[in-house]
């Protein structure tokens, strides 16, 4: 719940600050309309890159740690007398 909260102050905040812009200098804030959702779209790849290497290093991190977790399971029986 906090989460969605802090995302629609931030939102509300970001469009406060637009509409100051617009009245400041429209222009500026028109092209801001027009490039953010460019400049979204030229950086997309990047954060699938991201976002498939950050999974790929997790589940190097599991088959590397898979071991020692059978071995921790292992002994959490062996010690556990009833």
């Amino acid at each position: 719940m906090v989460e969605v909260t802090a995302t629609i102050m931030k939102t509300l905040i970001a469009i406060f600050l637009w509409f100051i812009l617009l009245v400041l200098c429209w222009p500026l804030a028109l092209m801001l309309v027009f490039l953010l959702p460019l400049i979204w779209l030229i950086l997309l790849p990047f954060r699938i890159i991201g976002f498939s290497l950050e999974i790929v290093f997790k589940l190097i991190g599991a088959i590397l740690m898979f071991p020692f977790r059978l071995l921790e399971s292992d002994n959490r029986f062996i010690s556990d007398p009833s």
